[in-house]
């Protein structure tokens, strides 16, 4: 019997020999997984600088056009006429209807945008019809004035002018048309 407690004893003795490794745990990513993380440090120093920057704020479309600012339109303006454009200029009084008949360039009123070289051409070419024209009444009614056909055309014209355009009255005041 003592040989068997011997035995016990030995028994009990070795599972108190026999451990497990220690296992440390290191809160470090992999090489793979910092490439994988990437680096965010230069997205946030520019980040931090742009707030610290002031920089204009941008304005609404709304905010624009109460300054008085055209938005630039989504498509092309292709289906415009030169009437179309005529009207345009009126009503941005970059162009007046003068009391002589003839388109006057006014850009000093001009409101929202400026004339390109394309709007000044087509103020001169509808000035040169509508010489025209006159000319024309003048040789279908030779005994009438021309200073007076002139002003019975203007006359008529005047009431189709757009609404809001830059008319110059008799007193040579510039107005917007009422109506």
């Amino acid at each position: 019997m003592k040989h068997r407690g011997l035995l016990l004893l030995a028994a009990l003795a070795a599972p108190g020999c026999i451990r497990a490794p220690e296992i440390v745990l290191v809160d470090r990513a992999t090489a793979l997984e910092e490439q994988a993380a990437g680096s965010f440090k230069d997205v946030e120093q520019r980040l931090a600088r742009a707030g610290m920057n002031p920089t204009p704020v941008p304005l609404t479309p709304n905010q624009l056009e109460d300054l008085g600012v055209q938005p630039t339109p989504l498509i092309e303006n292709i289906g415009r006429t030169q009437a179309d454009r005529v009207d345009d200029l009126l009503r941005r009084h970059c162009v007046g209807e003068g009391r002589e008949g003839l388109l006057v360039v006014t850009r000093r009123q001009c409101q929202a945008g400026r004339m390109s070289s394309d709007d000044v051409a087509l103020v001169e070419r509808v000035n040169r019809g509508r010489m025209q024209v006159w000319q024309w009444m003048h040789s279908v009614r030779p005994g009438v004035p021309e200073a007076t056909l002139r002003k019975t055309w203007q006359q008529a014209h005047a009431e189709g002018v757009v609404c809001g355009g830059w008319v110059e009255a008799g007193d040579g005041t510039w107005g917007e048309k009422k109506c």
